[in-house]
């Protein structure tokens, strides 16, 4: 398991080929998300956002995390990294690969990881916009998604 939370853009291809090496072999599968700042909400230019976090207790949401998805699934590798500071749209902003033997381990594994990424790990985002600030919270959807889980 690595989890960083870092200022840095990362490449995807490094991860991926560090992630392919740490399976050595025995993986089957890397699933991958890695999501980007969006310049659009609610039909309103998006100019970035801005992310805090409070260091060592957001490491450690992310962790546990981690451990619940290992936990439910057969898994040989998972990184998890997340930018915070200022992002400019269309930044990358976080990173989940999830490697197993099997492609069905990996995908929920990885789903699992960002719907609770959006709930549960120690962020606080805000929206910049060309006049404005907003703090964003998780949607209604985001605790749907999370509960859906927790039945499952």
């Amino acid at each position: 398991m690595e989890i960083r939370v870092q200022r840095e853009d990362f490449s995807i291809d490094e991860e991926w080929r560090k992630c392919k090496e740490r399976m050595s072999g025995r993986g089957g599968a890397i699933v991958a998300f890695a999501g980007l700042v969006r310049d659009l909400n609610a039909d309103d230019d998006v100019l970035g956002l801005f992310l805090e976090h409070y260091p060592g207790m957001t490491e450690n949401s992310i962790e546990k995390i981690v451990l619940e998805a290992q936990s439910r699934w057969s898994l040989l590798d998972v990184v998890v990294i997340h930018r915070i500071g200022e992002l400019k749209a269309r930044d990358q902003i976080v990173l989940v690969l999830v490697g197993s033997a099997h492609r069905p381990d990996a995908f929920a594994a990885c789903e699992y990881i960002m719907d609770f990424l959006k709930t549960e790990a120690m962020f606080w985002k805000k929206e910049i916009r060309g006049t404005s600030e907003q703090w964003i919270e998780s949607t209604s959807n985001d605790e749907v998604r999370n509960r859906r889980w927790r039945n499952s």
